[in-house]
């Protein structure tokens, strides 16, 4: 049995950069109303949840044709983002620049791009749904300790410093390399490998990236003298 990613459940094109674009929205003009600078926030929500939330119910389909433990908790993480982004808070700062456009980009697009393969798995199966599983939770476990500061692109919407961002700054980021370490695992062809590789690269920077954003809050370098990795202990 191989790990579930969303290559395995939805159609790539249903979100992803789809949701990225549109909560992309245009910077907030001076002279706007209070009314009109809250509008293309709340566009970009109405279209994050409308997005996910497709993805969500493609995800439990699948899950209820397969079963897959996998596939319940991808349905649970998709689920809490469509949640948290109703319930987020408003950002104090955004960054809405090409490289954080890029970024986030390359980071999400990939890994619904990836696809399960009849390549020899170079481990058991039975390891690579452990690992992914454990990525899984991880990832559930990053977006609540996250809660109301969850958002798709660089921001702040309020520093996080509790659950598993006691261990590491970017533990949703961590979750998501374990996960994608064991499909490639489980799926090891040069298209899975070359993707992940990419949007994993681009995950790390996006990482560096979001912490110039977060770094201008006093609270937020305080916190970085306190939890010295970003995404991998010891390595990161």
């Amino acid at each position: 049995m191989k790990p579930m990613l969303v290559a395995e459940a939805v159609d790539p094109r249903a979100a992803g950069a789809s949701a990225i674009a549109l909560d992309l929205s245009l910077p907030r003009q001076a002279g706007a109303t209070p009314r009109q600078r809250d509008l293309p926030e709340l566009a970009a929500r109405a279209a994050i949840v409308l997005l996910f939330t497709l993805m969500a119910y493609r995800i439990g389909v699948n899950y209820l044709e397969t079963g897959r433990l996998t596939g319940l908790l991808l349905l649970a993480s998709e689920a809490l983002v469509v949640v948290l982004t109703v319930f987020r808070r408003a950002p104090a700062v955004v960054d809405r620049s090409l490289r954080a456009r890029l970024l986030t980009t390359l980071a999400m697009i990939g890994p619904p791009l990836v696809v399960p393969s009849v390549a020899v798995p170079v481990v058991p199966g039975s390891v690579t749904v452990s690992v992914c599983v454990v990525g899984l939770l991880i990832v559930i476990a990053g977006k609540l300790s996250l809660g109301r500061s969850f958002g798709l692109i660089p921001a702040n919407r309020g520093i996080v410093s509790s659950g598993l961002y006691r261990v590491v700054r970017h533990p949703i980021y961590m979750g998501y390399l374990i996960t994608h370490v064991a499909f490639i695992a489980a799926n090891p062809t040069p298209w899975n490998v070359a993707l992940l590789v990419v949007a994993d690269i681009a995950l790390l920077a996006r990482a560096v990236c979001e912490e110039r954003t977060l770094a201008k809050d006093p609270q937020y370098r305080e916190y970085q003298t306190r939890v010295r990795w970003r995404v991998v202990p010891g390595v990161f």
